[in-house]
């Protein structure tokens, strides 16, 4: 009888118990810390306010005949003239007129900067367009007073109609087709007026995909 007695209460006692233990090792187990990588970031942040560095920088602005700009750069460091940053894009966007379609570019680059009214992208740089150009250069500079997008060593371009290798490349309005002339369509304010042009020299090569 005493045997069944023992028996019926460790048949209540022994899950008691092993609720209690589960119960213990939740309310002890640690918890993630959250704050424990707050100081990390802080150090970083310091670490880049030493050494000078922005991070997430942006930069917009309006030329003078209406082209939108926006650069962004996952981190810059400021310097005579500009400063270089990392990881950049750009994006472009000339509005239409009547009559006049708009065109927007994007441009990507892992390093360049912002100088003496210049963007320059550097180290190989992507630009695609939304009238189906896409187009790789080692270096491209956009102006920031003007609608003009220059590639002076060498690009090549993935067309609607086919592939191009030339020399240098232009991304102008149509009449423009010297500084002398985009700063005369800027100060006249034509906000689109003319159409944007690709123009390609220096040794184009053209292979046709119809």
């Amino acid at each position: 009888m005493t045997r069944t007695r023992i028996v019926r209460w460790l048949r209540v006692l022994l899950p008691l118990v092993a609720l209690v233990m589960l119960s213990t090792m939740f309310l002890f187990s640690r918890r993630p810390d959250a704050e424990s990588r707050i100081p990390y970031a802080e150090v970083e942040a310091e670490e880049a306010a030493r050494q000078g560095r922005i991070v997430a920088p942006e930069y917009s602005g309006v030329t003078g005949d209406g082209a939108r700009l926006s650069l962004r750069a996952a981190e810059a460091a400021p310097g005579a003239g500009g400063g270089a940053a990392g990881d950049l894009r750009l994006d472009w966007d000339r509005p239409g007129g009547p009559g006049v379609a708009g065109l927007r570019a994007g441009l990507t680059a892992p390093q360049g900067g912002l100088q003496d009214g210049l963007v320059r992208l550097e180290g190989g740089v992507r630009m695609t367009t939304s009238s189906g150009w896409q187009m790789d250069a080692p270096e491209i500079e956009a102006r920031t007073d003007a609608s003009v997008i220059t590639a002076t060593q060498g690009v090549e371009a993935q067309a609607p109609f086919g592939w191009i290798e030339a020399g240098q490349m232009r991304l102008s309005p149509a009449d423009a087709g010297d500084d002398a002339a985009a700063e005369r369509e800027a100060q006249d304010g034509a906000a689109g007026g003319n159409a944007a042009v690709l123009r390609f020299s220096d040794g184009v090569r053209l292979i046709y995909q119809p």
